[in-house]
């Protein structure tokens, strides 16, 4: 018996794109030289790309480094299979600062008339994928904890005795006139053995004060100025409605100086770095969400962090270069997390951007 099928008279009107439309999972149908002949609105959002501009262009053309996209594509076209893939990168030209997450299915459609083409369903995991990051990077800080409290108790012994070194020297120079170099090693052992109690400490309260950011980004823009030779740039993009908000300011002026440091010795005495603010609302931060928070971010031009420390760059001892001790992005962490916010990065050769996110406000 043949079974007969009609949309109910309320939809009996519609034109199916207009069902598609009204989707939030990106729709693309692409023809046999992967050129998109149809995207709804959603696909069109999500790769910020025209339709109109789109047709009898392939695909490709709309994303940096789609290569893994692309060869999913020819593969189920070549195979005739469908497939999918979960937590695919991909970086639309339209929208080159944004880089998207998803999750991908590719089936293919036959046909007597129009021949083979492929249907490209997108679900957006870029909020998920985020959040689930951030969750993981929250959760192994406490074993990062425990090994910066073990190096400070290490280093403790050796600077006591350096101390004491300096006190018998410059008794021993006082007439000479040399006890005001003494006196240089006993203030930095003591700076250096303070910075060490801190760090080897249980975490203790951030001493807050009301207090707006661009007063400590100014303070870390200066010293970065004075360190930086004559043939690196630093700049300031500040976003001036930012209100004050309740932070320790010599933590956090560490954990953002520590960042712009890096960056400084990324660049090797040549390119540019922008501390930049923005105020950003409805940010997750691990399971809280946070209706206003403040976006701290450096910005350098240099190489970019090396594929095989990014999923590691927070963790003590863990550097890209011969001479670095691999903890100041692990106190950045440490200090910032302290306020309940998070430090995250995004980097490709030429333009690496680390973000300190500072809830302004309690959590929702």
């Amino acid at each position: 018996m043949a079974v007969e099928f009609s949309l109910p008279s309320a939809l009996s009107h519609f034109d199916p794109t207009e069902l598609f439309d009204a989707l939030s999972t990106g729709i693309i149908v692409l023809d046999a030289q992967l050129c998109p002949i149809y995207a709804n609105v959603a696909a069109q959002n999500l790769l910020a790309f025209s339709l109109n501009q789109a047709r009898g262009r392939p695909f490709g053309d709309f994303l940096h480094d789609a290569n893994g996209l692309i060869s999913i594509l020819r593969r189920s076209l070549d195979t005739g299979t469908g497939i999918s893939d979960r937590e695919l990168t991909v970086r639309p030209i339209g929208n080159p600062r944004e880089s998207r997450v998803l999750d991908v299915t590719v089936t293919p459609l036959e046909g007597q008339v129009t021949g083979t083409h492929l249907l490209l369903e997108l679900t957006d995991d870029t909020a998920r994928s985020r959040i689930s990051r951030e969750n993981d990077l929250l959760a192994r800080l406490d074993s990062s904890r425990m090994m910066i409290r073990q190096l400070a108790h290490e280093i403790k012994n050796p600077l006591g005795g350096i101390r004491g070194a300096a006190q018998l020297l410059g008794r021993e120079l006082k007439e000479q006139g040399f006890n005001e170099f003494t006196a240089v090693i006993i203030n930095e052992a003591d700076r250096l053995a303070a910075l060490v109690d801190s760090m080897s400490a249980p975490a203790r309260p951030a001493n807050k004060v009301p207090l707006n950011v661009h007063e400590v980004c100014e303070h870390v823009f200066h010293l970065l100025r004075a360190e930086a030779k004559g043939t690196v740039i630093v700049d300031r993009d500040y976003d001036p409605s930012l209100p004050n908000t309740m932070i320790d300011r010599n933590q956090i002026i560490q954990a953002l100086l520590n960042i712009a440091r890096n960056a400084l010795q990324a660049l090797n005495d040549r390119g540019r770095i922008i501390l930049r603010t923005r105020a950003l609302s409805n940010v997750s931060i691990g399971s809280a969400r946070h209706r206003l928070v403040a976006s701290l971010q450096v910005e350098d031009n240099g190489p970019g962090v090396p594929e095989e420390l990014r999923t590691s760059i927070f963790y003590p001892l863990v550097t890209g270069r011969a001479t670095g001790t691999g903890l100041g992005l692990a106190v950045a962490q440490e200090l910032v997390t302290r306020h309940g916010g998070l430090i995250e990065f995004e980097s490709e050769p030429g333009r690496t951007i680390f973000t300190l996110l500072l809830p302004l406000g309690d959590a929702t």
